[in-house]
């Protein structure tokens, strides 16, 4: 989908970029094993450290925390520097990061090592996917190399509990770590030879107070979320929310105010941009929902223990490779839209397929469910990823791909603050009459609270009188879990039949057709980009 409004024919890609594609495979495969690696490796390195459980949250929390706080302000930042220069230094700060991290002696330094990754995480995913866009002019070859890219994310998640758990079977906890700096090492020789240099040669200064209102716009928004997710309404989870939207406000007012913004609102007058973006925000909200609560059932309601939970949601991964790798050629020969569509449709018929799990038994179900749903998500990941990559100007790419991974981690934020307080709901309500009558006070209390709070206090209690309790617990999550999963389905048929009706001006990339460089809201032709410098 090309961003050119010439009538010549984008430049294809050679052996070189293609190449220079796998190495930025191997940092985007990194990223997200070192994700679910850590699930496996908490357990070990709490116990070596002697992290409390705040601890033990910061220690999980503060990686995506910083993440999505810095993508927007290293994503412009790209942009004018050069995306292959803020790859590369990212790179170095992760490798360094990696190794505090292994050898940590404190959880307070686990804490801040985490952070620094983060941080220096935060300039590899905006980087890789603008230099992808720089890379890969030919739309069809973009929508394949986009594919790739997501593929090798969905790799990372379904190896990490593979490699997590050889490594701690193995070694101590800090091997985990070190697995990036091998990766990055090799990135930081290859990177230089292998991958070009864009950036925008008229961008201006970074403004710092944007940086700054950005971060405590983000930051809040997203700690509130998930707080309110495991704490439901409570005081400080509205309150950091309203206190992020409050300064998102002036964040905004800022921008329009500024030559050089930080994020360059103008880039949503361009429709295809803004309708893919939105799109994308929703369906990212409901699945981070779902998974929310899937992941909880299989170690909470079947008792699985995290590698094996982790190694049951590995063909889920798997099927959303194929999904991955498969979209960009259907997007050639019917519209974007419908190719969402379609697998948004998929999504609902998986999501259905998990409400006829019940508490005892049911893993076959959720499993396969979760996968189809999983799956079906694959051809709006790929599509609305490589048109707002698409639809951006050369100079600004590295911005788009920030917005869209910012994008998709506010709509993992909101899926799990209002799916999960949903589900924690419709649990409140059903445990309420399901408490056996012998129950004591103090545990049926606890029962109250959550499906966590519950397995606790069953085992404290005499064999029947604890599985009663342990089961009626079980019972109300899965039927929370069956609300939010008619909910989500419901919620999917609609977003199917949205992306029909805002993206479907957007023809197959294989035509000529109108495509999302050349229209803005208003109907008029968007201004031919300029060509960014290259090195």
């Amino acid at each position: 989908m090309d961003t050119s409004t010439t009538g010549e024919a984008p430049a294809r890609a050679g052996q070189r970029e293609w190449i220079g594609l796998a190495v930025l495979a191997l940092p985007t495969l990194l990223l997200s094993l070192d994700i679910s690696v850590l699930n496996l490796a908490l357990p070990h390195l709490s116990a070596d450290l002697g992290a409390s459980a705040t601890q033990q949250l910061w220690i999980m929390d503060i990686y995506g925390f910083m993440i999505a706080g810095f993508l927007i302000t290293w994503g412009n930042l790209g942009d004018r520097i050069g995306r292959r220069k803020l790859l590369l230094f990212g790179a170095a700060a992760f490798g360094v990061a990696s190794v505090l991290a292994a050898y940590a002696n404190s959880p307070e330094t686990l804490i801040a090592a985490r952070a620094v990754l983060g941080i220096s995480g935060a300039t590899l995913m905006p980087s890789l996917l603008a230099l992808i866009g720089s890379m890969f002019a030919d739309p069809k070859q973009r929508g394949l190399a986009i594919g790739v890219w997501m593929s090798c994310f969905m790799g990372g998640m379904a190896l990490g509990p593979v490699a997590g758990g050889a490594l701690l079977d193995h070694f101590w906890w800090g091997s985990v770590f070190l697995l990036g700096v091998p990766v990055m090492l090799l990135l930081l020789v290859l990177g230089p030879i292998l991958l070009p240099e864009h950036r925008d040669p008229a961008a201006g200064r970074t403004d710092l107070p944007s940086v700054l209102l950005s971060l405590a716009t983000i930051l809040p928004v997203i700690y509130g979320a998930k707080k309110l997710a495991t704490d439901g309404f409570a005081a400080t989870s509205l309150l950091a929310l309203l206190v992020g939207i409050a300064i998102g406000f002036l964040f905004v007012q800022r921008q329009q105010k500024l030559t050089s913004p930080l994020l360059d609102l103008g880039l949503f007058r361009n429709r295809t941009l803004s309708s893919a973006l939105g799109v994308a925000l929703l369906c990212s909200a409901t699945m981070g929902g779902v998974t929310l609560l899937v992941s909880l059932y299989l170690q909470q309601v079947a008792g699985l223990p995290a590698l094996e939970a982790g190694l049951w949601l590995v063909p889920s991964f798997a099927l959303a490779i194929i999904g991955n790798l498969a979209a960009p050629g259907l997007a050639r020969r019917i519209r974007p839209a419908y190719a969402i569509a379609i697998g948004l449709l998929v999504t609902a018929a998986g999501l259905l397929l998990l409400t006829q799990a019940d508490a005892d038994g049911g893993i076959a179900l959720v499993v396969i469910g979760y996968a189809l749903a999983f799956a079906g998500t694959s051809p709006m990941g790929v599509l609305s990823t490589e048109l707002v990559v698409g639809s951006a100007p050369p100079e600004k790419t590295g911005s788009a791909a920030a917005m869209s991974e910012t994008n998709g981690e506010f709509g993992i934020a909101m899926g799990i603050a209002v799916l999960g307080s949903v589900g924690a709901a419709v649990y409140r309500h059903r445990v309420e009459d399901e408490i056996p009558a012998d129950t004591p006070s103090a545990a049926a209390e606890s029962a109250r609270d959550s499906l966590p709070a519950a397995s606790e206090a069953a085992a404290g209690l005499p064999g029947a009188t604890g599985d009663a309790l342990l089961t009626a617990a079980r019972e109300a999550f899965t039927g929370g879990l069956h609300i939010v999963a008619v909910a989500a389905a419901v919620a999917m048929v609609a977003f199917a039949a949205l992306s029909v009706a805002v993206l479907r001006h957007v023809g197959p990339s294989a035509t000529d057709e109108e495509q999302p460089g050349g229209t803005e809201t208003d109907g008029e032709p968007a201004p031919v980009p300029t060509t960014a410098e290259s090195g």
